[in-house]
């Protein structure tokens, strides 16, 4: 069983990827799509399992990711977070079912960085209502890089689904719309790469090849 504190990592890969002109999930670089290496990342970063949110199931599939469909397809991150935390508590999950937050990466990070992650995961390790240690009762843990919050790299608990359902139904499809009524921490995460990503050709490395199937 999980122990507490773990977070599930889910990559939110339901992106229509229009200005890239390929989908970005499926983009090599190095070698390796670049769904597969934002998971890589999680799993390094201690996440105790991965889940991709959108995308091709079949693709994703074949890649041996855990995929579910967006509940809430062309609405933005918001709703591939619904999606996440929804997902906790599925017989799909199995043992995992019991975690009680999960941790995002966009599929399109350029160079996702795992020490990153784990900067967005420690916070929520912290003991609940320790005044010592604020973020262990946090809901939201958000990092912010060059000192703007990158909400798509966020880290939410399972208790956040009823407050951002309510949000979403009322039409608030912006994390940071929603965040003010969350119990949410800030976290500053040095270095720019970790949160760059690509949407537009012209934002790959040199070294990436685009996805031609």
């Amino acid at each position: 069983m999980p122990a507490a504190g773990e977070c599930m990592g889910v990559v939110l890969a339901g992106g229509a990827s229009t200005r890239m002109g390929w989908d970005k999930a499926f983009i090599e670089v190095d070698g390796v799509p670049m769904v597969a290496r934002a998971a890589a990342a999680l799993t390094a970063a201690g996440a105790a399992a991965v889940l991709t949110v959108g995308g091709d199931r079949a693709r994703l599939d074949d890649l041996g990711l855990l995929a579910v469909p967006d509940l809430h397809p062309g609405e933005g991150p918001l709703g591939g977070v619904i999606t996440a935390l929804a997902a906790l508590g599925s017989p799909l999950l199995g043992d995992w079912a019991a975690i009680e937050a999960v941790v995002t990466l966009p599929c399109d990070v350029i160079e996702p960085d795992a020490a990153a992650v784990r900067g967005v995961i420690g916070p929520l390790r912290g003991r609940v209502g320790d005044p010592a240690d604020p973020a262990g009762g946090a809901d939201l843990v958000v990092p912010l890089g060059s000192g703007v919050p990158q909400w798509m790299h966020a880290a939410w608990r399972r208790r956040c689904l009823p407050t951002l359902s309510e949000a979403f139904a009322r039409g608030v499809r912006a994390p940071k719309e929603v965040a003010g009524t969350l119990r949410t921490v800030e976290v500053e995460i040095p270095g720019e790469a970790w949160f760059e990503d690509a949407d537009r050709p012209e934002d790959l490395p040199g070294r990436a090849r685009p996805d031609l199937d």
